[in-house]
């Protein structure tokens, strides 16, 4: 049991290593763009295969193997036959993210084309989705039935808006320079 659990939480970690470094990726090959030709093409060949290194070697394989220890953690912890309150909140999480997840594949697929949709400012603000989503889950793993849900909830509020605060003010650093 312990194995397994292991398993699944190493996973997690490689899963989130590249959900917090692709968009990172996105940021860097968007602005990418501003710069002269010779420079932006080369720049761009390294970031477009780096990008699929890291999404198709390390994230979507680790996204897949966390879906499949973590119902095998469940199952060895008896959670199939009585579901706690806080692990049906910890999987509406977990499949938020595995939406984010998809909506990283979908930005993906459109740099491999070619297709700059989103500024580089409101890549960074999708980039910090995954940070959200990592402490939600893991406050409500670690802390359990003895995190009030309204607590947890001004809690992930407060630090969303602490996050957005930060981007505006890098945001405005970076303008000045």
């Amino acid at each position: 049991m312990l194995y397994i659990k292991a398993l699944h939480i190493i996973f997690i970690v490689t899963w989130f290593a590249g959900l917090f470094y692709m968009p990172r990726l996105f940021i860097y090959n968007t602005e990418a763009q501003e710069r002269e030709a010779p420079i932006r093409d080369a720049l761009q060949e390294q970031f477009g295969i780096m990008m699929k290194r890291l999404w198709y070697g390390i994230t979507w394989p680790s996204a897949i193997l966390t879906l499949i220890f973590g119902p095998w953690v469940m199952y060895e912890l008896g959670y199939f036959e009585s579901v706690p309150s806080w692990l049906w909140i910890k999987l509406a999480f977990v499949l938020g993210l595995y939406l984010y997840h998809y909506s990283i594949h979908r930005i993906f697929l459109q740099h491999t084309k070619g297709l700059l949709k989103y500024s580089s400012q409101q890549l960074r603000v999708w980039n910090e989705v995954a940070t959200i989503f990592l402490i939600a889950i893991v406050m409500l793993v670690v802390v359990k039935q003895n995190l009030s849900v309204v607590w947890g909830l001004v809690g992930l509020i407060l630090f969303i808006a602490l996050l957005m605060c930060a981007i505006k003010i890098y945001k405005a650093l970076r303008q000045k320079k």
